[in-house]
């Protein structure tokens, strides 16, 4: 089996997956995004790679590891390329429909309260009058792009006049505001990562001192967790709303014993829960992408038939 991975370059994720690939007697090929070709019009309608490569209908499926930032029109060319391929009947895992529900935070969080989970109280908007309001309704409050992940370009605010400052230097950037009520974690979250509608495994990530945010990449610390049977099905309820074949869910605990969901990342990293739990993630993986190559009407996280 072939699967063309596409990412932003290499690196330690499409490292592993390639090995977990060729473990198990398959072929890994990554390539950028910015490879992508599409010809219409000609006899055979493809969408290839420019760098010579075959057709991309050459390989038994495609894992979208990242959609990489750029332009607006990049940035839809490439979802809307995914979505060609998947509708001529090649597996994309995840979804283009399933990346573009997990991708945006706000469409995310209002998928989530549809479906009767719990999420923190947010207020999003474009205007920064409206933005300030909600500011000084909730006290204390985290800005954050809808768009982001790692904890980049998140600030806490309780003070009015910090919190105005904050505002007019996002109004400049033509930003839209993504505000949410800050909630008493204790300075500790809950990552469960899951594969084909199954709970892998979940980590407890702690704070570093003196900061509010659990992100491993910002000096966060991880340690195996052992899901409770109710936090179990929150997460795996999150993942089926958003129809991730795989997804890391953050559940939110606070200390009055409410859980949130937080976040759903529908393209996880995994380098802090294998580092933390000895989980072969990359091989679970695989093995539910050859599942779904070989089994096609496999039920995925969605609870639908493929």
């Amino acid at each position: 089996m072939k699967v063309a991975i596409l990412n932003a370059g290499t690196g330690w994720h499409t490292d592993d997956l390639c090995r977990a690939l060729d473990e198990r007697g398959h072929t890994g090929v990554v390539r950028p995004y910015e490879s992508l070709v599409a010809r219409l019009g000609a006899p055979r309608r493809t969408v290839g790679l420019s760098s010579g490569d075959a057709s991309l209908f050459d390989v038994d499926a495609v894992l979208a590891r990242i959609i990489p930032g750029g332009s607006l029109e990049q940035i839809i060319y490439r979802v809307n390329a995914l979505h060609w391929l998947e509708q001529r009947g090649l597996l994309v895992i995840n979804s283009p429909r399933a990346i573009e529900r997990t991708v945006d935070k706000f469409y995310t969080t209002a998928l989530l309260q549809e479906a009767g989970l719990p999420v923190p109280e947010t207020v999003v908007c474009e205007g920064p009058v409206d933005a300030m309001a909600a500011v000084q309704a909730m006290g204390d409050v985290v800005i954050k792009p809808i768009f982001g992940s790692m904890g980049h370009g998140l600030v806490r605010v309780s003070d009015p006049d910090v919190a105005f400052r904050v505002v007019q230097s996002l109004e400049q950037l033509r930003t839209v505001f993504y505000v949410q009520r800050t909630v008493d974690h204790g300075g500790r979250d809950i990552r469960v990562f899951i594969v084909g509608g199954f709970v892998l495994g979940a980590i407890e990530r702690i704070a570093p001192d003196g900061d509010w945010r659990t992100n491993i990449a910002r000096g966060g610390t991880a340690r195996p967790f052992t899901l409770p049977p109710e936090w179990e099905q929150l997460a795996l309820r999150a993942a089926a709303v958003v129809g991730t074949d795989y997804a890391g869910v953050d559940l939110l605990p606070c200390r009055d014993g409410r859980v949130f969901v937080l976040e759903i990342n529908g393209i996880p990293g995994w380098r802090g829960l294998q580092k933390a739990t000895g989980l072969d993630v990359a091989g679970a993986l695989v093995d539910h992408l050859v599942s779904r190559v070989r089994s096609p009407r496999i039920t995925t996280a969605a609870g639908s038939q493929a």
